[in-house]
């Protein structure tokens, strides 16, 4: 992992994929924080007509943060952490700079042309996989030309062993590819009965097949693009940062291998006491709980690199982005689990422990990770210090409480959401109306939306330190081995 210094690595790609990640971070969970509130206040929805609504929104929100903002992360750090692992320049090769060049420019058309279609209501109605068609084409092109930029890039390399990190990349491109054109096969319904609208378009599958198809990709969607590309970044970022080499090589591929058998068998989970077959609702479950194992491999693994190194969380705030993400993913793949158990799912199934679960993984794992990468990587694409380190430390602090409001929020929400949805009375029939249950919540809705927004203010912390490193901070002669320089 040592690095070349007489390779003049090219960060032009890895730069328009980190301009589009704080744009698309901003938008998403801005997004994100508007949905929040009207929850709590639903008057909030009346504010911008049809386009304002928590419906049209929503998907927006989500999306925009899976697609927009960690994609654009993940590919940011590929073109940054490839040409480094691998020893070899984008500019050396002309046609790999032109797809990269290209990939980025119809990435960004899509997403245009996603959000724009999701805010008019057009949608397949399929949890991430929402888009119709043609967006769906212009999705899969993008794809395949990373998929270009990957293995070209390998193709020409000059180190011959394919560190852990190329791993991860190579298996988020392979997994994501298979997802996401098998759940969208879909039928253009203009064109098989001339009726409806030329974009509009039903999926291939029906009923019980076409959830099991869905959740296989649903729940595999955030294997491939929440989990697997942020361990590739985290193995690099971490052992780069600290100047700490990997506790265990052999635990990352043993890892590895355990999650691309184990994770691919546990989408059922979300279609407990559902009409899927009994046996299927089984495995998942089962699979989930084996899930535990490369999940927590990874993030253990992670955790011992910093063995004997632990001042330096003192010092380096971006140590403290690395090992707090790993902490959050070592807390959220143990909470899946738990809640993919049958008898724990009756009770949290539907309600806000769900949600609870998914932010404090994208949050404190996806999110932190994109940005603590993104913030070693500055000084060495732009050769300038880190703008401000109190204002790093600042952010860090900040976000990590909007987290914690958040998911615990969410956590007592939901008990208590399932709670007295279950409860009845002496004769048998439920305790509380659903209204009850709404007036209950409210506080702690309030309170999510309240963490929520201090998350959203450390993204705009990130931006402005960010653009002030790129633009106006000091200049710095030598690439730093390994903790980045922090005015």
């Amino acid at each position: 992992m040592q690095s070349s210094n007489a390779i003049n690595y090219d960060y032009t790609v890895a730069k328009y994929f980190t301009v589009s990640a704080i744009v698309l971070g901003i938008v998403g969970m801005s997004v994100g924080v508007i949905i929040a509130f009207q929850l709590a206040f639903p008057e909030l929805n009346n504010f911008f007509g049809e386009y304002g609504t928590f419906g049209r929104l929503r998907p927006i929100h989500t999306d925009g943060v899976a697609f927009g903002f960690t994609v654009s992360g993940i590919m940011a750090t590929w073109y940054y952490i490839g040409q480094r692992v691998l020893k070899v320049s984008m500019a050396e090769s002309k046609f790999l700079m032109f797809i990269g060049k290209l990939q980025f420019w119809l990435y960004i058309i899509v997403v245009a042309v996603a959000v724009v279609s999701l805010l008019m209501g057009e949608t397949s109605s399929k949890e991430y996989a929402e888009f119709e068609w043609p967006v769906d084409i212009g999705i899969v092109i993008v794809w395949v030309l990373w998929g270009v930029s990957i293995f070209g890039l390998i193709g020409i390399r000059r180190e011959k062993v394919l560190y852990i990190s190329v791993w991860y990349y190579i298996a988020t491109f392979l997994g994501v590819a298979m997802l996401y054109v098998f759940n969208n096969m879909e039928v253009p319904t203009y064109f098989v009965s001339g009726m409806g609208d030329w974009f509009h378009s039903v999926s291939m599958y029906a009923g019980s097949n076409d959830a099991m198809v869905q959740w296989w990709y649903g729940h595999n969607a955030v294997a491939f693009v929440f989990t697997v590309p942020i361990i590739a970044m985290i193995y690099y970022f971490l052992p780069k940062e600290s100047g700490q080499p990997i506790f265990s090589y052999k635990l990352s591929l043993l890892s590895f291998w355990g999650l691309m058998f184990v994770y691919l068998w546990a989408g059922g989970h979300h279609l407990l006491y559902s009409t899927v077959p009994d046996w299927v609702q089984t495995m998942a479950s089962i699979f989930s709980i084996i899930l535990i194992l490369p999940s927590w491999g990874s993030a253990i693994n992670i955790l011992l690199t910093m063995k004997g190194e632990w001042g330096q969380l003192k010092d380096n705030p971006l140590i403290k982005f690395y090992v707090l993400a790993s902490t959050f993913y070592m807390l959220s793949t143990l909470e899946g689990p738990i809640q993919a158990i049958k008898s724990v799912n009756a009770l949290a199934h539907f309600t806000d422990w769900i949600p609870g679960h998914v932010h404090d993984g994208t949050l404190g794992w996806v999110g932190f990770m994109i940005i603590g990468g993104i913030f070693h990587m500055a000084p060495r694409m732009f050769k300038r210090e880190i703008f401000s380190k109190k204002l790093v430390e600042a952010q860090f602090w900040l976000q990590t409480t909007g987290i914690v409001m958040y998911f615990t929020s969410m956590w007592i929400a939901g008990i208590t959401q399932g709670m007295m949805w279950r409860a009845t009375d002496q004769y048998g029939n439920l305790a509380y109306s659903f209204i009850d249950t709404v007036e209950v919540l409210h506080p702690y809705w309030t309170l999510r939306a309240v963490g929520g927004s201090f998350y959203l203010i450390g993204v705009f912390m990130w931006a402005y330190n960010i653009y002030k490193t790129a633009t106006s901070s000091k200049a710095i002669e030598k690439e730093p081995q390994y903790a980045s320089p922090m005015a």
